[in-house]
């Protein structure tokens, strides 16, 4: 039990990690969170910092999700990946080390699935850019890879029969989308804005 309470605030604080504040700090002599949206994640990132440090930001986010999850592997712990990296999943979103105020956690969920389900997540990643090679709107893209994950994920279930990926990962699509609530809302409006990924100017 002490070694399953350890991984499960270890990977807490790896999704603490604010790579967006530090990026932003370190890099460009800014706090992010006073620019934007105000979120610490990987989409206010580009909006704000451009590309290099959005996809720096990125693979920072992608990464806690990813060694969080992986951590039970390597310690042969009978926790559940998932378990570790949905707690890195709530660190971003609650980072410890930014007043509890992190990002939407689509890179960190990403990263947890990488590890769980990499059959989703290929299809998540897909969807992804996809949706943001034409809209280059990350929270739209993001929407639509939640909403096509959660039909894969109930389908992997089915042939699988095994549900605790899928289930976890439904009612973890179901937040991610909720929390973009505010960004269905500028969509709907035609005011959300877009990220210079695609562009060819410089960043």
């Amino acid at each position: 039990m002490i070694e399953i309470i350890g991984i499960l605030i270890l990977g807490y604080l790896l999704g603490s990690i604010p790579f967006a504040l530090l990026v932003g700090k370190w890099g460009h002599g800014i706090d992010i969170r006073q620019h934007g949206s105000g979120n610490l994640g990987t989409t206010n990132t580009f909006r704000v910092l451009g590309k290099k440090a959005g996809i720096i930001v990125l693979i920072g986010d992608l990464g806690k999700g990813a060694v969080a999850s992986l951590v039970p592997i390597l310690l042969a712990s009978e926790l559940h990946p998932l378990f570790a990296g949905l707690a890195a999943v709530i660190g971003h979103i609650y980072p410890i080390f930014a007043k509890f105020k992190g990002g939407k956690a689509v890179a960190t969920s990403g990263g947890m699935l990488l590890v769980t389900s990499p059959i989703l997540f290929i299809i998540l990643l897909a969807s992804f850019l996809t949706t943001l090679r034409f809209s280059r709107m990350v929270s739209l893209s993001s929407i639509v890879a939640a909403s096509i994950g959660i039909v894969a994920a109930v389908s992997i279930g089915i042939v699988q029969h095994d549900w605790i990926v899928p289930t976890f990962f439904t009612v973890l699509a179901l937040f991610v989308i909720f929390k973009h609530r505010d960004n269905i809302g500028r969509i709907r409006q035609g005011t959300e804005s877009k990220i210079p990924l695609f562009d060819k100017e410089k960043q």
